[in-house]
């Protein structure tokens, strides 16, 4: 079921807006699940992607609900209230619920096509390692202290966000970073949220199955940065989007870049070492952070300045951030180093966008000496115009690409690989191995001393989805156990 807080003092519907609640009941919680239903909660109803959630009204009451909400009128033995749009209501009423516990804690989101991840992680590290108590929403699931709870979407739905958030609150932590996805925008799961600082990272191509075009995936992510959501945005303007965002809205905006001095926050230098970086940060404020920063990649450096600015609006002391940045490591599943024994590099990465891999494999390129054997599979189900552009991706920048699949879900895997390769000479530098766990043999049967292995796609992820079945599938682990196998004598 998730996080709730232990104590919730129950509330009277008619308190939240006798219009639409004419009759007084009380509630103790709020679901649009009917499987997570607890006793006391109120059920809100509407339609869903494949169906509609009054279908599970029977189950919703088998759970305890005691009153439903929904855009239908149906016969039911618990109180039933209806709205045209009872979607927009799931926010306010769950923060009314809870007693708006954003507003009770230090609230940071951040939207962008890459980076969100590292980015929230690089941020609760800052602020745990200056013993501030802090929580974590995102792609890598929840983090309450010294809880953790994994998560289907990157961002929850606005009943569960607002229980999370709440049990945050009733655990005495003072701060939150989160994930802020533009489905989550679009679909009003952030309603009855407060950030006190917004970031954009930037924006690529991905989701266009959902958003269909790049200007409507924009036009989404900017209803972030309205006075509805946020209080300070913070924007990187070496995106080209970044920078229409940042002229464009009704915020005090800060900018951060590695390339334009006049931001609020640049990157004036990043010495590149056998660890990582010697940076130097300059504020447009006088302000001078000075540190040495463990993780590789341009992209990275971008995650640190946008990190280092919204801690920053966030309160955070110049001379604690570069304390801070000293300590700092590498998030899961982000060019994360399989490390068994073997003569050769291995790396697993999320990278699942074009811009991601181009960005993944010439980050890696830096320091290899031999050759890069990448390896890459696009998901079913998702966005299918950026398959062919990640397969270019993945052969222009590797000296052997092994195509395969990723979570193909309810598409063929074979389909999604001709997508992916259309058009391509492969030849003999590369190979197309639908199984992924054959092709990643083929890199370990592949790889000599010096070369690197770049595993990407899954990043952090624990199964493969097939047909709506998911398998363990650990790309970390199963690199490990071929390499232990195949390549360790």
């Amino acid at each position: 079921m998730g996080f709730r807080p232990n104590t919730v003092n129950k509330k009277s519907l008619t308190e939240f807006n006798p219009k639409i609640f004419n009759k007084s009941v009380e509630i103790t919680g709020v679901s649009i699940n009917a499987q997570k239903v607890i006793p006391g909660d109120l059920f809100i109803a509407f339609a869903g992607a494949k169906t509609h959630g009054i279908k599970y009204l029977d189950q919703a009451i088998k759970n305890g609900a005691v009153a439903v909400l929904s855009d239908q009128e149906v016969q039911a033995d618990i109180p039933l209230f209806t709205h045209p749009e009872p979607r927009v209501l799931v926010g306010p009423i769950s923060a009314w619920l809870y007693s708006q516990p954003f507003n009770s804690l230090t609230a940071l989101g951040i939207t962008g096509t890459n980076g969100k991840t590292t980015t929230v992680n690089l941020i609760n590290q800052m602020w745990q390692f200056n013993s501030i108590k802090s929580g974590l929403i995102g792609t890598l699931g929840v983090e309450v202290l010294d809880k953790k709870i994994s998560l289907s979407r990157t961002t929850p739905e606005a009943d569960e966000l607002q229980a999370i958030v709440a049990t945050m609150v009733e655990e005495k932590v003072t701060h939150l970073v989160m994930e802020v996805s533009s489905h989550a925008i679009d679909q009003g799961r952030i309603m009855g949220a407060n950030y006190q600082v917004a970031g954009f990272s930037n924006l690529t191509q991905d989701h266009l199955d959902y958003h269909k075009t790049m200007e409507q995936y924009f036009l989404a992510k900017a209803k972030l940065f309205t006075k509805d959501y946020a209080q300070v945005a913070v924007i990187n303007i070496d995106d080209q989007y970044g920078k229409r965002l940042a002229k464009q809205i009704d915020l005090p905006v800060m900018t951060v870049s590695r390339t334009k001095p006049a931001a609020t926050w640049y990157l004036s230098d990043a010495q590149l070492t056998s660890s990582g970086y010697k940076i130097k940060i300059n504020s447009s404020s006088g302000e001078i952070i000075q540190a040495s920063f463990a993780l590789l990649g341009d992209y990275n450096l971008d995650n640190l300045l946008m990190a280092v600015a919204m801690v920053s609006a966030a309160g955070m002391p110049a001379d604690q951030i570069s304390t801070a940045i000293e300590k700092l490591h590498s998030v899961p599943g982000r060019l994360e180093t399989v490390d068994v024994g073997q003569s050769f590099r291995a790396l697993v990465d999320y990278a699942h966008t074009p811009d991601a891999v181009e960005r993944a494999i010439t980050t890696v390129r830096k320091s290899t000496t031999g050759r890069l054997i990448g390896i890459l599979g696009c998901g079913g189900d998702r966005d299918s115009s950026k398959r062919s552009l990640m397969g270019k991706a993945l052969l222009a920048g590797s000296d052997f690409a092994i195509f395969t699949s990723d979570n193909p879900r309810s598409e063929s895997a074979g389909e999604i690989l001709q997508q992916m390769t259309a058009g391509l000479l492969i030849n003999e530098r590369g190979v197309i191995e639908p199984d992924r766990k054959l092709a990643i043999d083929c890199a370990v049967k592949n790889a000599k001393p010096e070369d690197v292995i770049l595993l990407m796609g899954k990043g952090h992820e624990s199964g493969q989805e097939v047909n709506g079945v998911i398998t363990p599938f650990d790309d970390r682990s199963e690199l490990a156990e071929s390499i232990k196998r195949l390549a360790i004598k």
